[in-house]
C-alpha cells in the first residue's frame, strides 16, 4: 500500500498551521489535484476542542476526474487532524497531520498519508500522479501561510 511521510519544519506558529490545514473549504484555492470540496456535515466531536467534518473531495487531473468522502477530525486542543476515508475510488486512505512548537517561534510539522485504489488500472493511472501530488502539499500549506499570515523577513 502505497504512503507518504514527511517532517519539515515552518516559519509560521502551530495554530497557524492547524488553522489552515483544519480550512478544509479554501483547499481548492492552492492544493494541487484539488477541484472541489464541500463540507457534508459538520458536529462537534468528542473532548474539548474536537469537531468532526464529513467532507467530499473532487480531484481531477488532465481526463480523470474522482470524488472521495472523509470523516475528518480536527483536534485544536491536541493541534493534530485526521481524515479516514468512508466512500470513493479508494479501498483504503488514511491521512494524518500533527503540529508542534519549532524552534523560533516555528512549527514542526509532520504529514503522513497511507491509500490504495480499488481498481488496479486507476491506481496504475493516478498512483505516481497522486504520489508527486503529496509530495507538494506541505509545500502548497507552506505558501499558502505566507499569503495569509505573512512571509518571514
Amino acid at each position: 500500500m502505497p504512503s507518504f511521510r514527511i517532517s519539515r519544519t515552518v516559519r509560521h506558529s502551530p495554530e497557524q498551521m492547524y488553522d489552515l490545514v483544519a480550512d478544509v473549504e479554501r483547499y481548492p484555492e492552492f492544493l494541487p489535484l484539488c477541484e472541489s470540496l464541500r463540507v457534508l456535515r459538520r458536529q462537534p466531536g468528542p473532548g474539548e476542542g474536537v469537531e468532526i467534518l464529513v467532507a467530499e473531495m473532487a480531484v481531477g487531473y488532465k481526463a480523470i476526474r474522482e470524488r472521495f468522502t472523509t470523516r475528518v477530525t480536527l483536534d485544536r486542543s491536541a493541534l493534530k487532524i485526521t481524515a479516514e476515508y468512508i466512500d470513493g475510488p479508494f479501498r483504503h486512505l488514511e491521512n494524518r497531520w500533527a503540529f508542534k512548537p519549532g524552534p523560533n517561534g516555528g512549527c514542526s510539522i509532520d504529514f503522513f498519508i497511507t491509500y490504495e485504489f480499488k481498481s488496479f488500472a486507476l491506481g496504475l493511472l493516478m498512483g505516481k500522479m497522486f504520489d508527486k501530488a503529496f509530495r507538494k502539499f506541505t509545500d502548497a500549506f507552506e505558501s499558502r501561510a505566507d499569503r495569509v499570515y505573512g512571509a518571514a523577513a
